[in-house]
């Protein structure tokens, strides 16, 4: 599977299984890899997304930094921008896509929550 940049500052990403527009399903399974200094576009969530780093640490625009093994939750109406200043690999899976927005768009918001699954 060939990693593609979606327009994102050096963000690349592998879709593992899409959105299936004949059976009207938003969700989706990325692969997203941040080389050191990449970030993502400010965006707000329409539906949850879980991103589980699998290396490096990725940085959140309200400060938090996740690292291996953390599960991140983002819920519907968070707005954010994600970034690595080290470099990372993270797994995400979305209820639903986000949709491009500006900070001037509104506040942001931080994610219902974070963790290491089974701590």
């Amino acid at each position: 599977m060939p990693w593609t940049e979606p327009g994102r500052v050096g963000v690349e990403f592998v879709v593992l299984w899409g959105p299936d527009a004949a059976r009207d399903e938003d969700s989706a399974s990325l692969l997203l890899r941040f080389p050191p200094g990449a970030h993502g576009d400010f965006h707000e969530h329409l539906g949850h997304e879980l991103m589980l780093v699998l290396d490096g640490t990725l940085d959140h625009s309200d400060g938090s930094r996740f690292h291996r093994g953390d599960l991140v939750v983002e819920e519907p109406g968070t707005r954010h921008q994600m970034s690595s200043a080290e470099g990372c690999t993270v797994l995400a899976v979305r209820a639903r896509p986000a949709a491009a927005r500006t900070p001037a768009d509104g506040e942001i918001t931080t994610g219902v929550g974070a963790g290491r699954p089974g701590a």
